[in-house]
């Protein structure tokens, strides 16, 4: 595999193209991509990894469970409000002119294709697991094993095991959401009548149990071999498995709710009641069952989704976490930044005086995010000299040692104040959790603003230095998570510069007190003058492309759909402006049609870990200048969320952000690029070779050599970070 050098230009086709008026007017409707079909298109990318036998066995098993957990959480969340909107007879259309009614249509039919290459690859999948000795047996290949597995049936299963009937005395019974059940065809000996039960798999046990070492089969089977021990009396006619999948999206009148708290636990009861958006059977399930099924879920047949194989593929993550190295890509230990080594290797990094010599940029998960942020709040919580830590937290795990670190704090006696975000999806209970915990201790603990969700990524701490002050700050494009930190690919800025931490106090003074500031300093901040500030940058830059300066615009993102954004950058590009994008998942724009966007380009890089970094570089003519922060390039974003975006001003920052970028344009290993006709195609099926330059692999490489920045000689106009591979 070719490296890239540090510094080092790599060629972008975009480049070839000469700057020039456009050779004909703009459509008079411009093109949008569908939203949703978008996001399909980036899972069957993520599904694509699974199949490429280029990736280690292990590691195609886990972008299978990936993939599965990302369809259910796509018909929990957009399935469900697309389904509210045809009840409700909503008729508007979206932006690509498709109703409701016709975006569950495209969604089903592409879900479909989906589940089908699902299935055929996990067949292929396990028997290339059996190949290397790790089998996922049916029960009636093991006879056995039989004798023990009932009688860990009869020990460990049978006891939490509720079979419910349905008949006149028992209407249709709850079936949560996610979980797996078998449905039980059952005949009366005695008057032949023919009934219907329905038996959960406990989710309190593992799915899969281990018969022999690295040989597992699903629970699932062992019950079912086992149900006349259930059904005392009657005959097991038929029995087959099945999923429900629900609508998890909360819904919450903040403006009517005396104790946002109560009103979100009570949401979280709701959520398990929520409307039923999906019925997932097993192939062989007959006519009459599904019918059965569906008519007492609600549903209709266009709901239903049949599977070849496993159901529920999440449960292939414990394959993919076994203990096989051999099989997997090699684990990656993050790197210390270098300017956060201790001296000593007995002592910790002072990382205030590292800050205060100069901002300090980290890339998770290459550098270290244990030895950098979560450093800057333990070393916040343990100085004497600290009197205020500010935190924004949307997601944390649940043995986050920022938290402890908080918390610590509080006890101290400093004053600790936290914004925990608990409409963050999912992840509801987990925050109301922390927030108790921290109120707790004694810190001061807000929940937001009402309509607002506070997605920014903030910290701020106050110290003492001498007769005065200082503000030191932590921006961020990712949570303040350790366990994702080491999954997901965000940058991170420390600085000590003032107008920063003057804005950061007044972003907090807003969210924790009655501030109705709309204006910052150096910052862009959502709902304020995030969406404004970004249009105002590509109006710029398109003045520069009609002066004859330097115009290009890069943006790094994990969605862009909103249509004034777009509608700016395809302005942007009749007028003479080259854009890159870097999008990971859904993206409504739609590059190189001509009159439009003939000066766009959009890729997609999928790979070993999660790209989460959002980005913004605009040439301005020359004086480039970089942004990082919080916020996608949507409405809910730009108009709902409080979101943070920092400009880079730290000349080796830049160059470090700048060159990252120049990896990610070069790959063609991993890359994928959207094509005027709406399709995405690997970059290196379009240039005809083998991959040879993967974004991971060379950025850990340069992580390894120890900032490769600070270790390569001083290049002149460096510091500016380029945005032109050909600078």
């Amino acid at each position: 595999m070719a490296a890239v050098e540090p510094g080092q230009r790599v060629a972008s086709p975009v480049q070839a193209r000469p700057r020039r008026a456009p050779a004909r007017p703009a459509p008079t409707t411009l093109p949008f991509l569908n939203r949703e079909l978008s996001w399909l298109e980036f899972n069957a990318r993520v599904l694509h990894e699974a199949r490429d036998d280029r990736n280690p066995l292990l590691d195609r098993v886990k972008f299978l469970a990936i993939f599965a957990g990302n369809l259910d959480e796509f018909f929990q969340v957009r399935i469900a409000g697309l389904r509210q909107q045809v009840e409700a007879g909503a008729v508007a259309k979206a932006p690509d002119g498709r109703t409701p009614a016709e975006q569950l249509a495209a969604a089903r039919a592409r879900v479909l294709e989906l589940v089908g290459e699902q299935s055929s690859i996990f067949l292929d999948l396990r028997q290339r697991l059996a190949d290397e000795t790790i089998e996922l047996v049916d029960y009636a290949a093991i006879p056995e094993h039989h004798v023990a597995l009932r009688q860990r049936f009869l020990d460990e299963i049978f006891p939490v095991l509720t079979p419910l009937a349905v008949d006149p005395g028992h209407p249709f019974p709850y079936i949560s959401t996610l979980s797996l059940s078998i449905a039980v065809g059952l005949r009366d000996p005695d008057s032949g009548e023919r009934v219907f039960a329905r038996v959960k798999v406990p989710q309190i046990l593992p799915r899969l149990f281990e018969v022999e070492p690295h040989r597992f089969i699903p629970i699932d089977q062992v019950i079912e071999a086992n149900l006349a021990d259930l059904f005392t009396g009657m005959e097991v006619v038929e029995h087959h498995l099945f999923r429900v999948t629900r609508n998890a999206d909360l819904a919450i009148e903040e403006d009517e709710a005396d104790d946002l708290l109560m009103a979100i636990e009570e949401e979280l009861r709701r959520r398990r009641f929520g409307e039923a958006v999906r019925l997932e059977v097993e192939r062989s399930m007959p006519a009459g069952t599904r019918t059965l099924l569906t008519r007492g879920l609600g549903l209709e047949p266009d709901d239903v989704y049949e599977v070849a194989g496993m159901l529920d593929l999440t449960a292939l993550w414990y394959i993919a976490e076994l203990d096989r190295r051999d099989l997997r890509t090699e684990p990656w230990t993050p790197v210390t930044p270098i300017r956060l080594i201790p001296p000593d290797e007995d002592e910790p990094a002072d990382v205030f005086a590292a800050i205060r010599a100069g901002d300090i940029l980290v890339h998770h998960p290459y550098e270290s995010f244990v030895a950098s942020v979560e450093r800057f709040i333990t070393q916040a919580a343990d100085d004497p000299d600290v009197l205020t830590i500010k935190q924004t937290l949307y997601r944390t795990s649940g043995d986050s040692a920022i938290v402890q670190s908080l918390i610590r704090a509080a006890e101290r006696g400093k004053q600790v104040v936290v914004l925990v975000e608990i409409k963050a999806r999912f992840d509801e209970e987990a925050n109301i959790i922390w927030a108790r915990k921290l109120e707790r201790a004694g810190a001061h603990v807000v929940y937001g603003l009402v309509g607002l969700k506070t997605h920014c990524k903030t910290a701020l701490v106050v110290r003492r230095e001498g007769s005065g002050l200082r503000r030191y700050v932590h921006i961020g494009t990712g949570n303040y998570n350790p366990k994702t930190a080491r999954l997901y690919v965000d940058f991170g800025l420390l600085t000590a510069r003032p107008e920063i931490g003057a804005d950061v106090t007044d972003l907090f003074n807003v969210l924790t007190g009655l501030s109705r500031q709309r204006t910052f300093r150096r910052l862009l901040v959502a709902p304020h003058s995030l969406r404004s500030g970004f249009l105002e940058l590509v109006e710029r830059e398109i003045a520069h492309a009609s002066a004859g300066r330097p115009a290009r615009i890069v943006l790094k993102l994990n969605a862009i759909v909103d249509i004034p954004v777009i509608e700016a950058l395809y302005r942007a590009s009749n007028a003479g402006v080259d854009v890159e994008l870097i999008v990971r998942a859904a993206c409504s724009l739609q590059p190189g049609v001509l009159g439009v966007s003939e000066r766009i380009r959009v890729r997609s890089i999928i790979g070993e870990f999660l790209e989460h970094s959002r980005i913004w570089g605009f040439e301005n003519g020359g004086d480039r200048e970089w942004y990082i922060g919080s916020a996608d390039l949507m409405d809910r974003n730009l108009d709902r969320r409080v979101e943070a975006v920092v400009p880079v001003e730290d000349h080796e920052a830049r160059t470090r952000i700048a060159d990252t970028i120049e990896v990610m344009l070069a790959d063609d290993r991993r890359s994928w690029q959207l094509l005027p006709d709406a399709t995405w195609v690997r970059t290196e099926a379009l240039e005809g070779r083998s991959g040879t330059i993967d974004t991971f692999e060379v950025l850990k490489e340069r992580a390894l050599t120890e900032s490769y920045v600070a270790a390569t000689p001083h290049r002149p106009g460096a510091g500016t970070g380029s945005l032109d591979p050909r600078a």
